[in-house]
């Protein structure tokens, strides 16, 4: 920390509050970063700010800065306002079955926020552009971070859930499937290897993370099949699929499989390395 850097009152305030909500000083250090400061000066101050060695953030500059979600793993998992019971655990994809996650009137009010706003569900092709893909026949839409009360106080709870913060996250997706639609075996991942890799994982860098949400029970049909695992989890109003992942993980294949019955709504929220 130089003598000639002023830290203003304004600025001093962002760090700690930042800080206080649980952001780690490194992710503090790269939402500054990413808000047009100096790499080398956004560790000094936050580091003169939060009290901490400097060598404590110069020591990890190069390191990945990916938040581990914390895999649930007792019976009872404690999110942010509510208990979730975890009915299954897998180790590779490393993978919960999360019952209770969202109440029945909760999942019923998604579907009809998200009922007027659908359109063919896209997906992000090669160069990084989305486009209309003949695997994925569902319609969907999207909603910003915390547009509504009921999808803040969702994305509170899988925060907290998961111990990574609400920043982190893409906005909520919903999808809705009629009988035949589908989604074949797929990565959430991003390829490194395709030329829009840069342009996908410039906001919030890689995927680490996905949570399925079943906002109601198709008559049969829809469930969410992981080859890897020889597993398929059923669609059950109010449950959902959480599974991790890095770049390049084969088990973590998953396909959304055909309705045969009814109708299929979910909800689907991706987690990222970095704030998004």
């Amino acid at each position: 920390m130089t003598a000639r850097t002023v830290i203003s009152p304004e600025l001093r305030e962002w760090i700690l509050a930042t800080s206080r909500a649980g952001h780690a000083p490194r992710t503090v250090v790269e939402l500054m970063r990413s808000h047009g400061y100096d790499p080398r000066q956004s560790r000094s101050v936050v580091a003169e700010v939060l009290k901490l060695p400097l060598a404590t953030l110069l020591a990890d500059a190069d390191a990945p800065l990916v938040r581990r979600t914390r895999h649930p793993e007792a019976p009872l998992a404690m999110a942010a306002d509510r208990e979730v019971r975890v009915s299954l655990s897998v180790t590779k994809p490393a993978l919960r079955v999360l019952d209770g996650l969202l109440t029945g009137e909760e999942c019923d009010e998604l579907v009809a926020l998200a009922r007027p706003r659908l359109a063919r569900a896209l997906t992000v092709d090669a160069t990084g552009n989305l486009q209309v893909d003949h695997r994925r026949t569902s319609a969907g839409m999207f909603f910003k971070l915390g547009e509504l009360p009921l999808v803040a106080q969702l994305e509170q709870r899988i925060a907290g859930l998961l111990e990574i913060p609400v920043s982190h996250g893409e906005g909520l997706q919903i999808l809705h499937y009629l009988p035949g639609q589908e989604y074949t075996p797929h990565y959430d991942w991003f390829d490194p290897e395709q030329p829009g890799f840069a342009a996908v994982t410039e906001r919030g860098g890689q995927r680490i993370a996905s949570v399925v949400m079943y906002l109601n029970t198709p008559e049969a049909g829809g469930g969410t099949a992981f080859p890897a695992a020889g597993l398929t989890v059923t669609a059950l109003r109010g449950s959902a699929v959480y599974f991790a992942y890095e770049s390049g993980d084969t088990s973590s294949l998953h396909a959304g499989l055909p309705v045969l019955g009814g109708e299929k709504w979910i909800a689907t929220k991706w987690l990222r390395e970095r704030p998004y």
